[in-house]
C-alpha cells in the first residue's frame, strides 16, 4: 500500500513535472500475482489491481494505513475486468467476470479472492474504492448491462460511448459512481468540454492503448493547466479543484471512478475552451 498526499492548487503551479508526476500519476498497476494499491488523501480513495496468474490473490486491509480488520470493514470496491475471464469471490459466493464485466463489492464483505480462468489469459482486475458508511449488496454487471451514451462529433475528435455501471440508474452504492468510456477509431479527445468536479475527486485509468501511442492527460487550474504523459494501463488522481481531459495519439478507452459529496454525473462546472491556458 503506498501512501499518496495531494497538494492545493496554489503549490501546484509551483511543482516540476516529476514532482507532479510522483503524486498524481499511478504507473505500477497490472503486475504479475501482486495487488498493488494506492491509498489517496483525496477523498481517502484506494485504487488497485489484481492480475492473478499462477495462483489466486486475496485481497487483505492495510492495518497500518487502513486501521482495518478486513479492506471493506468500512469500505465499498468498485471492480472492472479489462483482461481475459477471470472469478471473484466474494464471502464464498463466486462471481464470473468476463472482459469488461463490473463487480460493487459492499461494505462489510469479509473474504475477497481474485482468480483467472486461464494463466495465460489472465484476468486484469482494475478496482477503486472509497469509504462507505451503508452497506449495499454486492452487484455483477455485464457490458451490456451497462447505461451507454454516445457523445461527441468524428468532426472534433471526440466521438465516444459512455458506459455507466455504478450510478444513481444502475448498481447502488454509497458514494462510489464507475464506469468506461472508449473512444470510435479515428478520435483522440475525452471529456469535452473541460470541466471541474468541486463535489467530487475523479481517476482516471486508461487502457487499450498501443505500446507506442501515449495520452497526453490535462490537469491543474483552468487557466494554469500542467499536461502529464500516460501510457497504457496507468491510472490519474484527479482532486477536485482540477480539470481533467486529455488527448492521446490513438483511440483508447478508459476507467473513471469518481467519490465525494454526491452521484450526480451531471453536477460539474464546465469551463469554455477559450479560457484554458
Amino acid at each position: 500500500m503506498e501512501i499518496r498526499f495531494s497538494t492545493d492548487p496554489i503549490s501546484f503551479r509551483s511543482m516540476n513535472q516529476e514532482q507532479i508526476r510522483s503524486l498524481f500519476l499511478i504507473e505500477s498497476l497490472f503486475v504479475p500475482d501482486r495487488i498493488p494499491m494506492v491509498y489517496s488523501d483525496i477523498d481517502r480513495s484506494i485504487t488497485g489491481s489484481a492480475m492473478p496468474v499462477k495462483r489466486t490473490l486475496k485481497l487483505l486491509s492495510s492495518k497500518k494505513e487502513m486501521a482495518a480488520e478486513y479492506f471493506t470493514e468500512r469500505r465499498e470496491i468498485g471492480v472492472i475486468n479489462i483482461g481475459g475471464k477471470g472469478v471473484i469471490t466474494a464471502d464464498g459466493k463466486k462471481y464470473t467476470m468476463d472482459h469488461r464485466d463490473a463487480l460493487y463489492i459492499g461494505k462489510e464483505t469479509g473474504e475477497i479472492l481474485f482468480a483467472s480462468a486461464r494463466s495465460d489469459k489472465p484476468a486484469s482486475f482494475y478496482f477503486v474504492s472509497y469509504p462507505a458508511h451503508k452497506k449495499y449488496p454486492t452487484t455483477h454487471a455485464g457490458s451490456t448491462d451497462a447505461e451507454s451514451t454516445t457523445l461527441g462529433a468524428p468532426a472534433d475528435a471526440n466521438r465516444r460511448t459512455i458506459h455507466k455501471y455504478i450510478h444513481p440508474g444502475g448498481i447502488q452504492s454509497c458514494q462510489l459512481v464507475m464506469g468506461l468510456t472508449e473512444l470510435e477509431e479515428g478520435n483522440v479527445w475525452n471529456t469535452m468540454p473541460p470541466h471541474t468536479h468541486q463535489r467530487r475527486s475523479e481517476i482516471y485509468m486508461y487502457f487499450d492503448l498501443p505500446r507506442d501511442a501515449a495520452v497526453f492527460h490535462v490537469m491543474g487550474e483552468p487557466g494554469k493547466t500542467r499536461h502529464i504523459v500516460m501510457r497504457d494501463r496507468q491510472a490519474i488522481l484527479s482532486p477536485s479543484w482540477s480539470v481533467h481531459t486529455g488527448v492521446g495519439t490513438h483511440a483508447y478507452k478508459f476507467i473513471w471512478s469518481m467519490g465525494g459529496e454526491n452521484q450526480v454525473f451531471g453536477d460539474m462546472d464546465g469551463v469554455d475552451l477559450e479560457n484554458i491556458r
